[in-house]
Parts: C-alpha cells; structure tokens; sequence
C-alpha cells in the first residue's frame, strides 16, 4: 500500500495512506420477481454522509429522471447498486459493482440483472448473451482490475452494460462532457446533484442528494497530496453529495434548462487513513478520516458510450474464436482460442485499433472481424443469436 511520508522523526514515521472505499453495497437480495427483497433496516448503513444527512425522497421536477434509473444487482453475489440508462439496451454502472473490490473471483456477468425505476415499473433484464455464454463480451469495462490502494483506479471504475432486452423503454440521461473548472464552477451555483438507491432506504425508493459540493482542496488534505493517490486524477470528481450503500453506478447530474444531463459516476468514498511506522512495521493505527466521495467525470466514459451504443457485438463463440484467430495472425493475441472475451483479447483489440490509428474500444465488434479479414465461412460455423444494433 502506498502514501506519503509525514513528519519523520528518527526511526519513526506517519504514513498517510489512501484507500478507496467502495460504495457498494453487500446486503443481502433475494428472487422476488427476479429482484432484491426488502430487509431490515438493522442491515442497513449510509456509507459518507457529510455534516447532517440531507437526502430526501425524489421531487416531483425529477419524476421523468427516475424512469431512467434502476437498480443493478446480482441475487447469486447478493449485491446492490445502481445504473442508469444510456440506450433503450445500454446501461452504465461503476465497474466494481460486476467486478468486486477485494480479493473474491469476479462474479459471472450472466447472473446480473437490471430493473428500471425497480419502485414502480419493474421492467427488468438481464446482461445480453445471459443464455450462450457470450455475456463477458456484451460488457465494456474501464479496468479489468480496479486498485483500492494508491494509484487508486476511481477514474477506471465505470461500465458500460448492454441488456438482453430494450429496458430503459422511457428514455435515457444525457451524458455531457465538462472541464473540472466548469463542474467546481457549477457545484458552486448549486446546480450539481445526485439521485441513487440506498439500502439504507428501504423499501427500495430512489433517493435525492439535493445540491452537493464539489472540490479539490479539502480542511484534511490539499489537492497536490489527494492527486497523488489516484490514477488519472483529471477525471476525477471529488463530492460531497450524500451517499448509502447501493449508490454505487448513480449519477452525478447537473441541472440544466433541458433537464439532468450525467456528468459522472458516484463509485466510493476516499479516505486517508494515518499509522505510525517503526522500523518498518506498523506500530500504531489512527482511525481513517472520511475526505470526500469520489466519482469518474464523464469525460473518461462518454466517447465509449457512444460507440458501444452503436457498436455491432459479435455475438457467438464461434465468431470470437475467428476474432481471435484473426489478432493471433497479426501477432497481436497470444492467449487460447477459446471463444472468450477477456482482459487479454481487450488489450490485443485496441493494440489493432491504436496501430490502425482508430478510436480505441476494445469492442469484440463484426466491423472489426471484417476488417481483420475473417472470413464469411468462419463467422458461419455458429449461426448468430440475437445480434443487433445498439438503439437510443
């Protein structure tokens, strides 16, 4: 774990050391409906609340955001969070939501699902190619492998999702792209806020952080120490808006005279924990203090939304053997021809992409087979499956 001296005085020194502490929630959800149940207020807890716990139940002005929101959890992993939707079968969500935080085997993408505006619609689905095995490839992850630990990959934890089925059938959140100057700016005039569900808000009812703060500089800690924790630190929005566990994936949104447009993902809350070291173990540990929320602004996501949108997934094994294959031939992919979408296959896409001097995906896409050269007969062996095209 890495940090920054402070203070050394002969043989001891106090270490601040940053963790990133994920807001996903661990509660417990079980089938009702294919979607979590309701439990106990005693399992429930806010994860960074700031001075007095200002969230409320959503305004009447946002009762069209709600219909484009919804929870994303996993009954198998028990997990909670949420997403919002992008394309009428595209959502996004913070990646540790699919792939975890700590040390456990990330969970099958296929055991996913997602419910829009879960407190009354209910329209549900899952992760498109649930049913052959091909769902890894129908997920678009910043980072396959998210640090907690300094360079913290806040900045990489986002997801794009695509579902089964057309569920954000009211409508998407518009994703806008702003310089850091111009979200502090806007914080300031009060016009950035935050919609999420929380299990500590039970039954599960999406809630409003009113107007939050957003800084770079806090009393604790000063810009020039916190960037030095994080990976890509420009894409990075540090916020005061209220958060409880499940509030991971939410929106950070920006009021606009066009309604809410996604400014950023809310994905943990940043602590600076301080220990005292003595030739070279930890002698004493402070309790961590709580500095800020962290969120990924969209500017690291936003170019990816719309290409995955768009984007023609190949949709069998059959086809990704020939994609593999075909990198393979170009010596860009070493790992097993097996049919599947992995961290490996990602990076040899956009090594093609990035040699070829196009906009870097990693997208397992039929355009890119083709361009590859992969033959009609190879993309045969396996009649496709419900393929089509992303759909606003």
């Amino acid at each position: 774990m890495a940090g920054t001296s402070r203070g050394v005085s002969g043989a001891k020194a106090a270490i601040v050391v940053a963790v990133l502490a994920a807001t996903a929630a661990a509660s417990p959800a079980h089938a009702w409906q294919r979607a979590p149940a309701v439990h106990s207020r005693q399992l429930a807890f806010p994860i960074a609340v700031f001075g007095s716990d200002e969230r409320s139940p959503m305004p009447a002005k946002y009762k069209d955001v709600q219909e484009k929101v919804g929870l994303f959890f996993n009954v198998q992993r028990r997990t909670v969070c949420t997403a919002f939707c992008v394309a009428s079968d595209v959502v996004v969500t913070a990646g540790h939501c699919l792939l975890g935080t700590g040390a456990e085997q990330p969970a099958r993408f296929a055991d996913f699902w997602f419910a829009r505006h879960f407190e009354a619609a209910r329209e549900q689905s899952r992760v498109a190619g649930y049913a052959n095995g091909t769902a890894a490839q129908h997920v678009l992850l910043g980072s396959h492998r998210l640090s907690i630990h300094p360079p913290i990959d806040a900045t990489r934890d986002w997801a794009l999702v695509r579902l089964a089925r057309p569920a954000c059938s009211k409508g998407v959140l518009p994703v806008r792209v702003l310089p850091i100057e111009q979200i502090l700016n806007e914080a300031g005039a009060q016009r950035v806020f935050q919609i999420a569900y929380h299990r500590d808000h039970l039954p599960w009812r999406l809630s409003y952080s009113r107007p939050c703060g957003v800084a770079r500089s806090f009393e604790a800690v000063e810009w020039r120490q916190i960037e030095r924790d994080f990976a890509a630190p420009e894409a990075l929005i540090l916020h005061t808006c209220d958060t409880g566990g499940g509030s991971s994936g939410s929106p950070i949104l920006l009021d606009t005279p066009e309604g809410p447009h996604v400014i950023g993902i809310n994905v943990g809350t940043y602590e600076q924990a301080k220990v005292v070291m003595q030739d070279g173990e930890v002698k004493k540990r402070f309790k961590a203090a709580t500095i800020a929320n962290t969120a990924v602004a969209s500017v690291a996501f936003a170019a990816r939304v719309e290409a995955f949108r768009q984007a023609e997934i190949l949709a069998t094994p059959g086809e990704m053997r020939a994609l593999q294959s075909q990198l393979a031939r170009h010596q860009l992919y070493s790992g097993p021809v097996d049919g599947k979408y992995d961290v490996v296959l990602k990076t040899a896409i956009e090594a093609y992409e990035k040699a070829e001097g196009l906009a870097l995906t990693g997208l397992a896409t039929v355009a890119l087979l083709e361009r590859l050269g992969g033959s009609a007969a190879e993309r045969a062996k396996e009649p496709p499956k419900g393929r089509r095209r992303g759909r606003i």
